[in-house]
């Protein structure tokens, strides 16, 4: 393997395993997915700093709001912008019971390699709700702002 094949390797298998950490209900575990001065800004705005804090906030989160849900991602784009940073564009959801529904968020990774141990972890994460139906209006209104890709990375038909 490539050195850029084993870092895109390596950066899917830290979002496999916090999004595994995630499903198991395990804050200590999703928070052990980022740096000491990780920044996540969530869903709903609120920002939390640091792997430490940010599992302490989850793990709340997984007992309460969040229990027994499950994340799932699909990485849409994966950009290395050098051998210890990338930027990962996600979409996906957070879902209740056994099925997924529709994914309907969209994430953005910051990953870098940690020197202390050669380890990629999540420096940064912004989510953000997919708002299809205010999104359908602006292409329509506007078809110059639709994108050559969805959401979801498929390529979109041009409009008429």
């Amino acid at each position: 393997m490539t050195g850029t094949t084993t870092a895109a390797a390596d950066i899917r298998a830290l979002l496999d395993s916090s999004a595994a950490a995630w499903n198991r209900g395990d804050g200590i575990a999703y928070g052990a997915h980022f740096t000491d001065d990780a920044t996540d800004v969530t869903y709903v705005g609120t920002v939390y700093r640091g792997g430490p804090e940010i599992g302490r906030a989850h793990q709340d989160l997984f007992d309460s709001f969040l229990k027994g849900t499950t994340l799932t991602l699909e990485i849409l784009d994966l950009r290395l912008l050098g051998p210890d940073t990338a930027v990962v564009v996600t979409c996906g959801g957070v879902h209740k019971g056994r099925r997924p529904g529709r994914p309907d968020k969209r994430a953005t990774y910051t990953v870098v390699r940690t020197p202390r141990d050669g380890r990629w972890r999540i420096a940064a994460v912004q989510k953000t709700a997919h708002r299809r139906l205010l999104e359908a209006f602006s292409f329509r209104m506007r078809p110059a702002t639709r994108p050559a890709a969805d959401a979801c990375g498929r390529v979109t038909p041009t409009a008429v």
